[in-house]
């Protein structure tokens, strides 16, 4: 049973979603990406020299996965980059050790991609979490990871709690997985691979793979830090990546806006006919979040990528949407609750895996927004919505950062809309109060 089958989560300070008296005007600075800080730092800790992380995200999932390198032996000092400018981390690798005890929060990175990790730690991880992070699955990374070498004890649950017993090296070599339920089982795998006796070869074997932009991600960062990858998008085998054994660099890496977190200040500019700027977006990126720019378009809007940054107008109108968005699921919440204010129906597709993330998101969307007024339905692999006229009400979170921001969006254009948990944000945008009413000029 899900978070999302009760109002457990229920705090008594909801946050009152402000509405949005007229189009926006903005420029809103968004931090860094949490996926890029994450990778980043499991990479610098993996390499054979030091290297800095410039622009991390200072959040509730990058400082569980800070602290919990940190307590495998790795150094992470917090400060200035090496030309005294800007906020940079500046990371000391070290051999791993154990025993260590590791909080993983809710964090999905946090809790799949170190495990590999500790695998080449001398001695015994624990790994725990928050009590919705029992529920979220393990068993793709605890799985290959018994075929690579290692040991691990999870008393069958293919899921936390766990404790991995590194032997300060791993075989590596091939393996199949089902990487249907979460890209990140590949990512987890391929990060450490470098350091492993046989570098790895994984091999997919599921269903659909989703959230491929995020396994791009990860294999551009590891070339960049020296490693060698063979990948499908590069004419490998489809569904297979292999990647050698070698010594990463310590290089010096600057974290891109977080371009999935840009979503609800867009999403403001399209529901109340406005105009918002985020600055530094990328030219070129493997964001998720990038395909905001041409979903946001199709529902009514237009954007302009310059120098400055990506600058999106709304026209005053919303427009459905039927859209496959198993490549960037991460991006549902958002488009749903713009598509619960639109002018004709949606249909979101290909998403069937959000049902085990933070929590199951397509219930707590259809729950949410159907208890504002809305018509929300669950399909067998997403939603379809249509828009109605909606009410004020307490818009709860069930702990998960995007369902905040998703009823934040709604709130804009419906009054009396309270967030419950607001505070969730901080897992990878925070401050996010405070950044949502300066840029409403509240």
């Amino acid at each position: 049973m899900t978070e999302t089958s009760s109002h457990t989560d229920l705090q008594t300070d909801p946050w009152p979603a402000p509405h949005a008296s007229g189009p926006v005007d903005a420029t809103v600075t968004v931090p860094g990406s949490k996926s890029v800080t994450n990778r980043g730092l499991v990479l610098a800790a993996l390499a054979a020299e030091p290297g800095w992380l410039r622009r991390p995200l200072r959040s509730r999932d990058t400082l569980l996965m800070a602290e919990a390198l940190r307590t495998l032996g790795v150094r992470i000092e917090e400060g200035v980059g090496p030309d005294g400018t800007g906020e940079a981390w500046r990371i000391i690798p070290a051999a791993l050790r154990g025993p260590a005890t590791v909080d993983v929060g809710n964090a999905g990175t946090v809790m799949r991609f170190l495990p590999p990790v500790a695998a080449l730690a001398d001695g015994p991880v624990h790994f725990d979490g928050d009590a919705r992070s029992h529920e979220r699955p393990l068993h793709g990374v605890i799985d290959a990871l018994r075929v690579l070498g290692a040991r691990i004890d999870d008393d069958g649950r293919g899921a936390l709690p766990m404790t991995v017993h590194g032997g300060g090296a791993l075989d590596g070599g091939p393996v199949e997985i089902d990487a249907s339920s979460s890209s990140q089982f590949v990512s987890a795998l391929l990060l450490s691979a470098p350091r492993f006796n046989q570098g790895v070869e994984v091999r997919h074997v599921g269903a659909n793979l989703p959230s491929m932009p995020h396994i791009r991600m990860t294999v551009d960062m590891l070339r960049v830090v020296g490693a060698q990858v063979d990948e499908p998008e590069t004419g490998g085998e489809p569904n297979v990546w292999r990647v050698s054994p070698s010594a990463l660099l310590g290089r010096d890496l600057t974290v891109e806006p977080d371009l999935s977190n840009a979503q609800p200040f867009l999403a403001a500019a399209l529901v109340t006919g406005g105009r918002v700027t985020v600055p530094d977006w990328p030219a070129r990126t493997t964001q998720p979040g990038d395909a905001l720019r041409e979903i946001f378009t199709e529902m009514g809007g237009s954007c302009e990528l310059t120098e400055a940054g990506l600058t999106f107008t709304g026209t005053g109108r919303i427009h459905g949407i039927d859209v496959d968005l198993s490549e960037v699921g991460e991006l549902t919440p958002g488009i749903a609750a713009v598509a619960a204010l639109a002018d004709s129906p949606s249909t979101l597709r290909g998403v069937a895996h959000l049902r085990l993330h933070e929590t199951d998101r397509l219930a707590a969307l259809t729950k949410e927004i159907n208890e504002l007024g809305g018509d929300v339905t669950e399909t067998e692999d997403g939603l379809h919505i249509r828009p109605r006229p909606l009410h004020g009400g307490v818009f709860h979170t069930y702990h998960d950062h995007r369902m905040a921001t998703a009823g934040a969006i709604i709130g804009l254009a419906v009054e009396g809309v309270e967030i419950e948990n607001v505070a969730t944000t901080a897992k990878t945008l925070p401050d996010f109060p405070r950044m949502w009413t300066e840029m409403l000029g509240v």
